[in-house]
This record gives structure tokens, sequence and C-alpha cells, in this order.
């Protein structure tokens, strides 16, 4: 049911109490869910911890990217705001850091949130944004450092995008045992794309389609999971 507003456009109408408290509560508990289990996790076991029935989660959320979107799309979109800040520092090698710093500590805390930034889900209008936003920002900032000679010349976005997804894949599981070590193989590898560390290497650089098909690859889900 929709209402008309200003200039007969419509919009949908507002969620009955009993029905917004059912939409609060399974956002609340996919999120428990998600941070423990990832994106991957039984829709069922969401609906059971929320206290509803499956019909009652579906009729909110009609697929798991719906209901993904409403878990954390405010999330990757304050992530993107805080890409564009870095962008404006001062130092392209400091803002690097500190950006993939801040990634890394919400990869570290949660578990849903690691398999967003590290695999190829899809359907999440926000993360399809922010894919795009981050590949831009890590360009950014590595022309910025190759300008500024503290990035060697043959790295591209994709080459530390697709190590940064190698080592964000371990990072929940790293964190349940020694927290903060991440800290420490993130630091290698950044020290790695340094100028005077530089020699020639292997392969060339992936394409940013390539890398996509590599996210996708890994999971956790195909192309319209539900």
């Amino acid at each position: 049911m929709s209402t008309a507003g200003r200039g007969g456009t419509e919009r949908p109408a507002p969620l009955r109490r009993d029905a917004r408290r059912n939409r609060e509560l399974l956002l609340a508990a996919a999120r428990e869910v998600y941070a423990e289990q990832g994106v991957d996790a039984p829709l069922d076991e969401i609906a059971r911890r929320a206290g509803v029935g499956n019909a009652t989660l579906y009729r909110h959320f009609p697929t798991r990217g719906a209901l993904i979107e409403a878990v954390f799309g405010d999330s990757l979109t304050e992530t993107m705001r805080w890409g564009e800040e870095v962008r404006r520092g001062e130092d392209p090698w400091e803002s690097l850091t500190a950006y993939l710093e801040r990634v890394f500590e919400g990869l570290a805390a949660d578990r849903g949130a690691n398999d967003l930034m590290t695999t190829g889900v899809e359907g999440v209008p926000s993360l399809e944004a922010l894919r795009a936003h981050n590949h831009e920002t890590v360009g950014v900032l590595i022309r910025r450092a190759q300008e500024q000679g503290t990035v060697r010349q043959d790295v591209t976005a994709e080459d530390l995008l697709f190590a940064l997804a190698a080592l964000g894949r371990v990072v929940p599981a790293s964190a349940a045992v020694v927290p903060g070590a991440w800290r420490r193989y993130l630091a290698l590898l950044l020290d790695g794309l340094r100028a005077e560390a530089a020699r020639p290497l292997p392969a060339p650089s992936l394409t940013f389609g390539e890398l996509e098909g590599v996210l996708r690859e890994l999971g956790p889900l195909g192309p319209g999971g539900r």
C-alpha cells in the first residue's frame, strides 16, 4: 500500500508498529549473526534469533542482498566518506596506511564486514558503490605516492587490493587467537610496496575485471544467493 505525496507522487505507507518492531528485531539479529558467522549464515538462524517466522523475514527482506544492504549500508557509506577524507591528506603514504588500518580494524571486528570487503557478494547496492570507490581511493593514493617516490612504480591498485583480500580473509581467525596480529602482516605487506624494496615482478598485474572475478570465485555467495 502507498500514499500520495505532494504533487501526486507515491510513497510507501509507513509500517505498522508490529511490522516496524519485527523489522528492527530482524536487523538486530542479522547484525549479531553476521558478525559471528559471516554473511552466508543461514537466514533461518536470523529469523529464529529475532523470534519471528521465515515468512516474516522474507516479507521484509525478499533477498539476502536486501537484508545485507539494510544491515551494512550505513557502515559502507561511512567507509566511502573516510576514503574521501584520506584522499585529501597531505602525505599519500600516511593516508594510505591510515585508510587500510581503519578498514582492517573493521574486518577484524565483524566477520560479515570481512566477507563484504574480501569476497564477491552481489546484490548489495552500497557494497557495489564502495567497491568502485575503494578501488578509486587506493588508486589515487598509490599514484600520488609513486609521484612522491615512496611507492614502487610497477604497483597497481589491483595488485594491492588482491593482496589485501588475501590477508583480509585470515583476519577474523587471527583476531580470535591473537587480537591485533593482523597489524604486523599489514605492515609487512605495505613495506613490500616501498620503492627502495623494488625488484622486477614475475607476472603482470590483474585488471580490475579480473580482480572482481577472483573475488566472486572466493564466495561466500554466488549470483542471486538468497
